[in-house]
């Protein structure tokens, strides 16, 4: 056999069916001439006892020098024990991302994930993660890819760290269902933008306005009682939004309240005098198992955040979240000396560095006392220095009498 050139794989003239013709300077290198006229360059190897063939690509798209060359490069894997068409069959069978995400959210959140947690995960899986890769195979992505994504969205740091969270759990689970070599998920050393922590709450003064709007507001029947009670609870006991959302009457056990599946898992709260008057006076709704009852029968009130915006804006304090009822809460407990350990318990919390956010309350009240008793100790020095302003905050307030800033209802 001739070796190949450009001349002679140009005067290959094509036939009724397809032919090779084999090179013969590289053993098993050769050309495929389809009836069409169509030529391209190919490689035939024999691996566990099959015969393979793999196409290295078209007359005119490269040389038969780059041809050959690839060619070597290929006959060089083989000879290491490795089977380049079967890899390119693998690569084909592939699934793609957008797959990928399916599959994560059926076997994975589904099954595994609070209802919160499977909403925020199929947020960022359709709003970011499928239109950024949803086409391009699991293999294909990398690190530069999954940075790019994370830089894209820069501008809101929270989320394009969700999402980098997310892709990370999904690459993992890739490598566990071998989709993916093992130790190879592109999320390794992308490094997360930082986030800056809100620290607002309810002053004593806030709260008494709070309870107020929500007995106006109520009695004028511009809110309704579920979401007025909502917002009671919410402040009166800490809880997660979905935590009172979902309350049923078969939770209420006193002197607890139970949960028997909050985020981080069962959990009683306190049933304390307020927040048994405040049950007290909810109606309880026929068939509806729900404390908080919606529109629906049987169903639990679903949307709080159209009213609290309403509430917040007659309030006058527009920069409150719910969320921060529960920040209320906790910063109220640490100003009247509940421990760290205590109110992790509390708020539910299953490790202290979530509760930690909070100490700077109690800090500012042992500040207080200790300028209160210098001051003391220096007016029997001799020394006629005024007494220091009290630290910033309401170091008066206590966890179980919130709602006293509030008319009876």
């Amino acid at each position: 056999m001739p070796r190949l050139t450009k001349r002679t794989v140009d005067a290959l003239a094509p036939r009724e069916t397809d032919y090779i013709v084999f090179d013969g300077d590289v053993s098993g290198f050769g050309v495929r001439v389809l009836p069409s006229g169509k030529k391209s360059y190919m490689i035939q190897y024999r691996a566990s006892g099959r015969q393979r063939r793999v196409t290295i690509g078209k007359h005119g798209a490269i040389t038969v020098d780059q041809a050959r060359t690839q060619a070597r490069e290929l006959f060089g894997e083989i000879a290491r024990g490795e089977d380049p068409a079967e890899a390119i069959a693998v690569y084909r069978r592939a699934p793609d991302i957008s797959a990928l995400c399916d599959r994560f959210i059926d076997e994975y959140v589904m099954v595994r994930c609070k209802p919160t947690t499977i909403r925020e995960y199929q947020r960022a899986v359709d709003l970011f993660i499928k239109p950024a890769f949803g086409s391009r195979k699991i293999c294909d992505i990398s690190r530069s890819d999954v940075a790019e994504l994370h830089h894209k969205n820069r501008h809101r740091p929270y989320q394009a760290n969700r999402t980098l969270g997310v892709i990370s759990k999904m690459f993992n689970l890739a490598e566990l269902w071998g989709l993916r070599p093992d130790g190879s998920n592109p999320t390794r050393h992308v490094p997360k933008y930082r986030e800056r922590g809100r620290e607002r709450y309810l002053s004593k003064l806030e709260l008494a306005h709070l309870f107020a709007t929500l007995d106006t507001l109520e009695a004028a029947g511009e809110e309704s009682p579920a979401a007025c009670n909502a917002f009671r609870l919410l402040a009166t006991t800490g809880c997660r939004l979905t935590e009172i959302q979902t309350l049923k009457w078969s939770y209420v056990q006193p002197p607890h309240i139970f949960i028997p599946d909050s985020k981080t898992g069962p959990r009683r709260i306190p049933l304390t005098a307020e927040v048994s008057k405040i049950l007290d006076g909810i109606e309880r709704v026929p068939g509806n198992p729900y404390v908080i009852v919606g529109a629906a029968e049987g169903a639990h009130l679903t949307d709080l955040q159209k009213p609290w915006r309403r509430i917040r804006k007659k309030a006058g304090f527009d920069d409150a979240r719910i969320h921060d009822l529960r920040h209320t809460y906790a910063s109220h407990a640490m100003m009247a000396g509940v421990s760290r350990d205590e109110l992790a318990k509390l708020l539910g919390h299953n490790d202290l560095q979530s509760t930690a956010r909070y100490s700077h309350f109690s800090e500012a009240h042992i500040l207080g006392a200790a300028n209160t008793a210098s001051a003391q100790i220096g007016a029997q020095m001799g020394l006629n220095w005024p007494a220091p302003a009290a630290a910033s905050g309401d170091h008066t307030s206590s966890v179980v009498n919130l709602a006293s800033f509030r008319k009876d209802r």
